[in-house]
């Protein structure tokens, strides 16, 4: 055996070459033509695992990381602080799993934290009933569309989305209906605002997708919306920031019938594309078409408190052509790190974010906006986000910025054509005033 990392041996393999049939492994790529094989591959030395980690060590000091560099970039991924104590639970052998806790004989610890988050997640938004939950927030509002499909089954079937909706939120939403008779609109005028959908109201909607706070970091007009939405029988879905409901109304007050957003702001790192959580909930009286797992409550043969999964015949394991979801992992861990982020942080913590992201956010919106050839365009009130139109290219300032080790903000121009030189900059509690002025100082430099 050369490796201890490879178990076959040279007699096994020559074993296995002889079951079937050839003598060489190079037998096994003869249909691959010989111009398009590599025929060796140009690897170092080997090295020992110090000198591996050594190397590979300098390689990650290279990256733009936010323990070494400031970050005013959101657009989806924010960075908040993360208390140790999630952390620290996390690392416990006993949660380290993704794996769906269907033996509630030995699984009542996990099963215990889902429900202790699904209970928090409906405090937060206002909602009834909680899953646990879906891959990213994303995936949650697409579910949420066909969800909404599953309850009205109609001749035509139509999807209104806002273009203020994150605006990879809606390609997801799109790749998920494709095939489908659905129809999604609204999003194809990038300017439409929440009258302009409005005017799309028809009885083959099923259900109309807002966010809140939009992708541009405003709060919507919500008043009076569901009413409107409830009358042409469509189903209300609201996109939110969780953090935001630490100071603004739920959307469960103002009438959403599903609310679904990206839990990752909650105790969950910014992450090169995750994993992260999708939040979804609903009324109770659309239980029944909720897709992903239910914890719920109940009492064993002594009458002592347990946990287990509920209504799990929607899901593919056990009825797969009845199954309301494809939804494979309930991406545990992270509704476990949103679960303690939040018993951590309670209601009056969630609240001093909330409060420190917003002041923040407006301290830094009136600085830049005083700079000689700075705009900020938001029109409404506005949480962490805004947007400024700069008098450079967005790709040119973040490059200028990140030789300072700042991270710049989102370059709107990227998906939304009238917003063309246009950054969307975010603002959270971890951002102090020092870094705040720094970047006004170096903005009012660029022109």
């Amino acid at each position: 055996m050369k490796s201890p990392y490879i178990p076959s041996t040279d007699k096994d393999r020559e074993e296995m070459l002889r079951a079937i049939g050839v003598e060489k492994i190079e037998e096994l790529f003869s249909d691959i033509p010989p111009e398009v094989r590599y025929v060796k591959f140009n690897l170092p030395e080997p090295l020992s695992e110090a000198e591996i980690l050594r190397e590979i060590r300098q390689m990650a000091e290279m990256n733009a990381d936010l323990d070494h560099y400031t970050c005013f970039l959101g657009a989806g991924a924010y960075n908040h602080f993360v208390p140790s104590v999630v952390k620290y639970v996390l690392s416990r052998g006993e949660f380290y799993t993704a794996y769906t806790p269907y033996q509630p004989e030995i699984s009542q610890g996990t099963l215990q934290s889902i429900f202790e988050y699904q209970t928090m997640i409906c405090q937060l938004t206002g909602m009834e009933v909680a899953n646990a939950s879906h891959y990213d927030g994303a995936t949650s509002m697409a579910e949420a569309a066909l969800m909404a499909y599953n309850i009205h089954r109609r001749k035509r079937h139509k999807v209104i989305v806002s273009p203020a909706v994150h605006p990879e939120y809606r390609q997801v939403l799109r790749t998920y209906v494709r095939g489908m008779d659905i129809n999604v609109v609204g999003d194809e005028n990038p300017e439409a605002d929440i009258q302009d959908l409005l005017s799309l109201l028809d009885q083959d909607t099923i259900c109309f997708i807002i966010q809140n706070p939009n992708f541009f970091g405003e709060l919507e007009p919500v008043e009076g919306l569901a009413d409107k939405i409830h009358e042409a029988g469509a189903i209300f879905v609201v996109v939110i920031d969780p953090i935001s409901l630490g100071l603004f109304k739920p959307p469960g007050q103002y009438g959403a019938d599903i609310v679904v957003g990206e839990g990752q702001p909650l105790g969950n790192p910014v992450a090169f594309g995750g994993p992260y959580l999708g939040i979804f909930a609903t009324k109770m009286e659309y239980v029944h078409r909720m897709p992903g797992r239910l914890v719920g409550e109940t009492v064993d043969t002594e009458g002592k408190r347990g946990f287990v999964l509920t209504l799990s015949a929607r899901e593919q394991h056990i009825r797969r052509e009845k199954a309301t979801s494809n939804i494979c992992t309930n991406q545990a861990l992270c509704a476990l790190a949103a679960g303690v982020y939040l018993a951590v942080m309670g209601k009056e913590g969630l609240r001093k974010v909330a409060e420190l992201c917003y002041h923040k956010a407006h301290y830094a919106a009136k600085r830049i906006g005083e700079i000689p050839g700075y705009e900020v365009l938001n029109k409404k009130p506005f949480f962490k986000e805004f947007v400024v139109r700069c008098p450079l290219p967005p790709q040119e300032i973040n490059r200028r910025l990140l030789q300072h080790k700042i991270i710049g903000g989102y370059d709107l121009g990227r998906d939304y054509p009238h917003l063309k030189d246009c950054m969307l900059l975010c603002v959270t509690e971890l951002n102090t005033k020092e870094e705040i002025d720094k970047l006004a100082e170096l903005l009012a430099e660029m022109k």
